[in-house]
């Protein structure tokens, strides 16, 4: 897996994927893969409703499904991001250690797809699907409840290139434009120099080059901030243990102070996640597509 960019065709017309399909496989010499579905299912939490419960404003929970995991986004506005944490241990308004119980984003992967439901009913958590459709229309192997459907293709171009189209589809059948990924395989990582806008030239000629040829055909690049990603990639065990990890090195400095013989390890690279290989991949992925539903009032 490469590095992947996310566009959406706003406006596309019902026969855009046909119309993208026949540009790849005649313009580009590519060739069809396979079949590209997607489910989308938002939640709304029901503590409202709690007598002598009130909160300011609700928590919102939206699921993706793709292939045999499934992307669980939860936002709570009352929470801090990690930004507004570092900001106020740098002005001294929280103390150095301070952690708070969860940022106002949290991103969590599960297996296998329905899984979450069932966490739910177990629990007896306060929290709904915001529709209750039928499975008419629905991928295979799906359950009722999704508010909406992206369905497509994947296309290869030579051996570098993968090309992810697929109808967005609402529940009541109707059609919310296309969202296109392309995936350039040779590049497992981030470096390569992205725009002002966050976005990659390269991926932006290519999702470009696919498109045919529509007048006045409304696309945007769908975009992530570093700030944002540090939120869903956030890990209290993880942070907890890098802590602990910094404490002792700096004792083990002080001990070491009268050795002549000591030398640092500051030019050792730092391991860190992966942002574009296996299954963090397909979350920041399915954090880029559930973004740009959201910010387009569609979830």
């Amino acid at each position: 897996m490469g590095l992947t960019g996310l566009a959406r065709w706003i406006n596309a017309p019902p026969d855009g994927l046909l119309a993208i399909r026949r540009n790849i496989l005649e313009n580009h010499s590519g060739h069809y893969k396979g079949p590209w579905n997607l489910a989308v299912k938002s939640y709304r939490s029901t503590l409202t409703q709690t007598p002598g419960f009130q909160i300011p404003s609700e928590r919102t929970m939206f699921t993706l499904q793709m292939y045999e995991n499934v992307f669980v986004l939860l936002e709570d506005p009352l929470a801090p991001t990690r930004a507004d944490v570092v900001q106020a241990i740098a002005d001294k308004t929280a103390p150095p250690t301070f952690q708070p119980t969860h940022y106002r984003t949290t991103f969590l992967t599960l297996n296998p797809p329905g899984a979450l439901e069932q966490l739910l009913a177990q629990l007896k958590a306060r929290w709904v699907p915001v529709r209750q459709g039928s499975t008419s229309g629905m991928p295979r192997g799906q359950s009722s409840g999704y508010q909406l459907t992206i369905e497509g293709g994947i296309f290869g171009i030579g051996s570098d290139w993968l090309i992810r189209a697929g109808i967005v589809t609402m529940t009541g059948g109707e059609m919310r434009g296309m969202l296109l990924e392309a995936e350039y395989l040779p590049l497992p990582g981030l470096n390569v120099g992205p725009a002002a806008d966050g976005t990659s030239e390269l991926l932006s000629n290519l999702l470009t080059s696919i498109l045919p040829n529509v007048p006045d055909a409304k696309t945007v690049a769908v975009t992530i901030s570093d700030a944002q990603w540090e939120d869903v990639l956030w890990d209290r065990e993880e942070e907890e243990r890098a802590l602990k990890e910094v404490a002792e090195a700096k004792d083990r400095e002080l001990d070491d102070d009268d050795d002549t013989f000591v030398f640092g390890d500051e030019d050792i690279p730092v391991k860190r996640r992966g942002d574009w290989t296996g299954v963090d991949r397909d979350r920041r992925s399915a954090f880029l597509i559930i973004g740009a539903l959201k910010s387009e009032g569609i979830l």
